[in-house]
């Protein structure tokens, strides 16, 4: 059997994994990546990339279709499902060729194959030509990621069940989808057919879409959906499908009108993911695993010193950034420097239409803990720049302490408002006060304005609203 030594080896080659092994090279380490699948991991392959490419094309091909308010009239506009999927096809080969070339020119080496622990300081690889193989090293980085969730009843198998790796993959719109589960994937997804021309139901357990999310930014999005025609069902359960007639038939639980059949096309799962922790020896050789997740520490070690583990398979929030900025923390650590995973807050964003954006403490958040905050609000129906875009749906929310004005989170929904965040994520990371943000010239006329008029609106100072601002006390 074939044995290779190394330093270090990284298990998983996502946002957590290729940044690792890129890093590691960078920082003179001998490294080896193992990937099991494809190279930059779910995000890059069938994850963020491919449906940011599939949303953006949805999008364009909604405006397309219904421009007349800015005197555009288009005809014949449709929609080659082969085409799309061959050009989000090229974005992702881009991507993933670029990943290789980085961990080449970082002198990190790439094996394809699965990877398990013999030992605490030995792997075992599985190639795909059958072949094994097994890497020594000092230190390990577990970056396995995770996986959808699936529920009784509804096996996926990519025809009439998908998940969202088989929803943006496929050959034609379906006339029908029914999403289970309202959260963000469902939502991001379930948007997308619905602007392609599929009639959308959503099925959600929970009171509320998108659980645990605002609900003022919630029910902007949610009068979106209800415009696009998409039929929502809360405190609804999925009891299971049969084929029939040509469709698949739904069986629905409803707190009010009892039991639902809807007739679908095709199902699509989104009810959460499940990090990736079988099957890897971790617990033979003594790595803390608790309901699935790794445990670590702040410079992402595991209970055995010398692995370290980042990414989806340490907890929530499962997001790519995160898992890349633990793969620093941990690449650094092991080459001897003085890190740790200290983010003062990591911004999440959902790529509705219109789009929603948060970090640090939220509105909701505050009233539960009974925190004494103010709060500006700035609608985006005013807005220069939304008004040319005619993108008005929305607002940016700051929420700031009530007696020092410390920036403590920014909410935010419309349009642009993933890139928007990023300001917020810096005022929070380094300490700013509204007045930082209010005192700060934007340029004229930009969505960014938004998050300096909120900040004003906190004062309660800004021009451009009745008043000078909401100004209000929790």
């Amino acid at each position: 059997m074939e044995t290779l030594r190394t330093e270090v080896v990284v298990i998983g080659s996502g946002p957590g994994g290729y940044v690792a092994g890129i890093r590691l090279g960078q920082l003179g380490k001998k490294a080896v990546v193992v990937e099991r699948e494809n190279v930059g991991g779910i995000c890059l392959n069938v994850g963020c990339i491919p449906s940011k490419a599939l949303i953006t094309a949805a999008k364009s091909y909604a405006h397309a279709k219904h421009n007349e308010t800015m005197g555009i009239f288009a005809s014949d506009v449709r929609v080659d499902v082969g085409r799309l999927q061959a050009w989000k096809g090229e974005v992702v080969n881009k991507l993933t060729g670029g990943v290789r070339a980085l961990l080449k020119s970082a002198g990190t080496q790439l094996v394809l194959g699965e990877a398990k622990f013999v030992d605490p300081r030995r792997v075992e690889i599985k190639k795909p030509d059958g072949q094994v193989m097994q890497i020594e090293a000092d230190q390990f980085i577990i970056a396995t990621g995770s996986r959808p969730i699936q529920i009784p009843g509804f096996t996926v198998d990519q025809k009439r069940v998908l998940d969202s790796t088989g929803a943006l993959a496929l050959d034609a719109i379906p006339p029908r989808l029914t999403v289970i589960g309202g959260g963000y994937i469902g939502l991001e997804l379930g948007m997308m057919y619905a602007k392609f021309g599929s009639k959308v139901t959503v099925v959600e357990g929970t009171p509320t879409l998108l659980p645990g999310t605002d609900p003022d930014l919630v029910s902007v999005v949610a009068r979106k959906m209800k415009k696009l025609g998409i039929e929502v069902h809360l405190e609804a359960k999925a009891l299971g499908w049969e084929e029939k007639g040509g469709a698949a038939v739904v069986r629905v639980g409803t707190k009010d009108k009892g039991e639902l059949t809807l007739e679908t096309d095709k199902i699509l799962l989104t009810v959460g993911r499940r990090p990736n922790s079988e099957n890897l020896g971790l617990e033979a050789i003594g790595v803390k695993v608790e309901k699935g997740f790794v445990t670590v520490d702040k410079q992402q070690r595991t209970s055995v010193r010398h692995i370290f583990a980042i990414g989806d398979i340490c907890g929530q929030p499962m997001l790519a950034h995160k898992a890349s900025r633990e793969a620093e923390v941990a690449a650094e650590v092991i080459s001897g420097h003085k890190a740790e995973m200290d983010a003062v807050a990591i911004p999440a964003v959902i790529f509705t239409d219109p789009e929603i954006a948060y970090v640090g403490l939220q509105e909701h958040d505050a009233k539960k803990a009974d925190r004494k905050v103010k709060i500006g609000k700035y609608a985006l129906g005013a807005h220069g720049r939304a008004l040319a875009m005619a993108e008005t749906d929305g607002f940016v929310k700051i929420i700031a302490d009530a007696a020092t004005d410390e920036v403590l989170g920014v909410a935010i929904v419309g349009a642009e408002a993933s890139d928007l965040i990023s300001e917020g994520a810096l005022a929070l990371e380094m300490g700013a006060f509204l007045p930082d943000l209010a005192l700060t010239i934007h340029p004229h006329p930009t969505m960014g304005e938004a998050v300096m008029e909120a900040a004003k609106g906190a004062l309660g100072e800004s021009p451009h609203i009745i008043g000078g601002g909401q100004k209000r006390g929790l």
